[in-house]
């Protein structure tokens, strides 16, 4: 999902940071009134050798540098320092095995995105339950997006420094055959997101269970399914309609599973100069949440751990049949793999621009200068004689 997050952070080009001159700057800002530098008035009692040290406003340089050491001072005032960290808590921090923080991040990661999901379809879900608890009918397909989509923008503001936040298995799959993730990582990976998910399908069960169950019995009272699309067992993993053709559902899935997997990769190629990396997190939210909006009425899954840990979910709750309705379980469960895969092989192949990448910096070509300056000469990239032609 937000795909090896932390190793493919864009780099930007250096700022300029004044605070190297403000030994110089400050003994400027001493001039002026009062005993705090943010004060631009002179003192009555200055005298004319303070004040001609006032810089001259043709100066322009070094009234940026004072201007930018007044407010860089005014900002440390105001902004709190950050507790001093024992040494207790470095030597805890050191031995904390990175396995584990990693399994727990993509757990964790799950948990968010699947919570926020679940909690919108049971409020679009529920409302169709008895008066006694039933939920305020503001469950929408447009509200599910929003919050699967939002869920997915958090997950990865939070957990993906830690694990690199992939929190799809079909994605961990992909950075291994793609972007040299490492192979011996990817089972537990995947068995983290699906614990993940399972929790949080777990915890909607909990929190909604007065709800559910009323539901659950008022649809038995009038001799209704417990599983199928608009059912109880809905609000935890995806069942179509049963006359719907599976072949069709097939094909949605596979569609809007390439396209998340497109708009990710676009989103995490560091050389791409349209995307931000804080606005990361938001557009592969809204790749999820445009997907719900589309093709979420219909029938969608997008993602093998949310589907298959509430799923079970629904099975302990509902019997067998979570898993055998329509024959649908497969599709909502492993489509997204060769969906994925599919998406993403038409970004490697057609649109990463690795050159590109190694030129602004974010990495370094396989066998250093010497490699690289090696295929320019083969590329006939670079001539001996004439110089770069290129």
């Amino acid at each position: 999902m937000a795909a090896y997050f932390s190793s493919s952070n864009h780099l930007h080009d250096p700022v300029h940071d004044p605070t190297h001159d403000s030994v110089h700057l400050l003994s400027q800002a001493h001039t002026l009134h009062g005993d705090s530098p943010v004060f631009l008035t002179p003192s009555p009692s200055m005298s004319f050798t303070a004040a001609h040290k006032y810089p001259s406003p043709h100066d322009h340089h070094q009234v940026d540098q004072v201007v930018h050491s007044i407010l860089d001072h005014h900002v440390e005032n105001q902004l709190p320092p950050y507790p001093t960290i024992s040494t207790r808590r470095l030597a805890f921090e050191r031995h904390r095995p990175l396995w584990l923080r990693e399994c727990i991040a993509e757990a964790t990661g799950v948990f968010f995105f699947v919570f926020a999901g679940l909690a919108s379809i049971a409020t679009f879900t529920l409302h169709h339950a008895t008066d006694k608890n039933s939920v305020a009918g503001i469950g929408s397909i447009f509200q599910v997006g929003w919050g699967m989509g939002m869920g997915v923008a958090l997950a990865i503001i939070t957990c993906a420094p830690t694990s690199g936040g992939h929190f799809n298995p079909a994605i961990t799959i992909c950075l291994a055959i793609w972007q040299h993730f490492p192979w011996r990582k990817v089972p537990r990976y995947i068995i983290s997101q699906i614990f993940g998910a399972f929790l949080a399908a777990l915890t909607i069960m909990v929190l909604y269970w007065e709800q559910i169950q009323d539901f659950a019995a008022t649809r038995r009272a009038a001799g209704l399914p417990l599983v199928g699309s608009h059912t109880p067992a809905s609000i935890f993993c995806s069942y179509p309609h049963p006359d719907q053709n599976l072949g069709f559902v097939l094909t949605i899935e596979f569609v809007a599973d390439a396209f998340i997997a497109l708009v990710v990769w676009a989103a995490l190629d560091p050389s791409n100069p349209f995307i931000h990396p804080a606005a990361i997190p938001f557009i592969i939210g809204i790749a999820y949440a445009d997907m719900i909006w589309g093709f979420g009425g219909i029938t969608l899954s997008t993602n093998l751990a949310r589907d298959l840990g509430a799923r079970i979910v629904a099975g302990i709750l509902f019997g067998g049949e979570a898993f055998t309705y329509h024959g649908y379980a497969p599709i909502g469960m492993l489509v997204n793999i060769p969906a994925t895969l599919f998406g993403t092989a038409i970004y490697e192949f057609a649109f990463r621009d690795s050159l590109m990448i190694v030129g602004k910096g974010h990495a370094n070509a396989e066998g250093g200068d010497a490699a690289l300056y090696a295929y320019f000469k083969k590329a006939k990239l670079i001539d001996e004689e004439q110089g770069i032609k290129a």
